[in-house]
C-alpha cells in the first residue's frame, strides 16, 4: 500500500486525484492540503510515501514546500505536477529535491505508475521523456565556467562509471546504455547504483542535474 498526500489549491483537482487513487487498491490517500505551508505540516504529521505536489499555490508555493519537506529528512518523496507552460519551475523543483515530475494532463495510468515509481525510490521521468524535457530544462541551468574546479565526487568514479553518468545525463535508458556498451542491463543497473551512491544522488533525476552542472551533458548531444 502506497500512502499519498494530495497538494493542490483547486478543490476539484484534489477531488479528481482522490477519486483516481481511491479507485485502485494499492494506493491510499491519507490527506489533502490546499497550500504549501499546510503540505509541510501534514507531510510531517502523516508521513506519506508520496506527496503529489502542485507548483502554483497561494502563500508558500510547491517549490518551497518541496524544499522544506525534503530538508526535514522524512520518508516522504515528492512528485511535482507541472504543465509545459510552467517549465521554468521544473529546474527549481528538481533542485529543491523533488523525485521527478509529471504533466498535469498525464493519463491516469501514467500518474499511477509515477506514484509507484517514486514510492519505490526511482525517478518518475522516464528516459524517453527526459530527452524531450531536458531541452527546456537546460535553459535554466547556468553554463558551467571553464575555470571552476571539478567536483571531487567525479574523481571517485571509475572511467566506466563516468561514462554511465554521461549516458544518464543524456536521458538514455538502461537498455540503451547496455546496447551502447555491450553489457547486460543488470550490469548497467549495478553501475547506475554505484554512480548514484558516489555522487550522492537520490535518484536518476538528481544524477541528470549533477551531470549538467558538471558540463558532462548538453541538450541534443549524441
Amino acid at each position: 500500500m502506497t500512502t499519498v498526500l494530495i497538494v493542490d489549491d483547486q478543490p476539484l483537482q484534489r477531488y479528481g486525484f482522490r477519486m483516481l487513487l481511491d479507485s485502485v487498491p494499492e494506493t491510499e490517500v491519507v490527506g489533502e492540503a490546499a497550500h504549501g505551508a499546510d503540505a509541510v505540516r501534514k507531510a510531517a504529521e502523516l508521513r506519506p510515501d508520496v506527496v503529489l505536489m502542485d507548483v502554483r499555490m497561494p502563500g508558500m508555493d510547491g517549490i518551497e514546500a518541496t524544499r522544506r519537506i525534503v530538508a526535514a529528512g522524512e520518508r516522504s518523496r515528492v512528485l511535482v505536477l507541472t504543465t509545459f507552460d510552467l517549465d521554468e519551475y521544473v529546474h527549481a523543483a528538481l533542485r529543491a529535491g523533488a523525485s521527478g515530475f509529471l504533466l498535469k494532463d498525464a493519463h491516469a495510468e501514467e500518474l499511477l505508475a509515477g506514484i509507484r515509481a517514486v514510492a519505490a525510490g526511482d525517478a518518475v521521468i522516464a528516459p524517453a521523456l527526459t530527452r524531450r524535457i531536458l531541452d527546456e530544462f537546460t535553459r535554466y541551468v547556468p553554463a558551467r565556467s571553464g575555470d571552476r574546479d571539478e567536483d571531487p565526487r567525479l574523481g571517485s568514479l571509475t572511467d566506466r562509471e563516468r561514462e554511465i553518468l554521461v549516458a544518464i545525463g543524456k536521458g538514455w535508458s538502461n537498455g540503451e546504455i547496455a546496447e551502447r556498451f555491450v553489457v547486460t542491463e543488470s550490469t548497467v543497473k549495478t553501475h547506475v547504483g554505484r554512480v548514484l551512491a558516489k555522487i550522492g544522488a537520490r535518484d536518476r533525476v538528481q544524477a541528470v542535474i549533477f551531470a549538467y552542472d558538471q558540463g558532462l551533458a548538453r541538450p541534443n548531444a549524441d
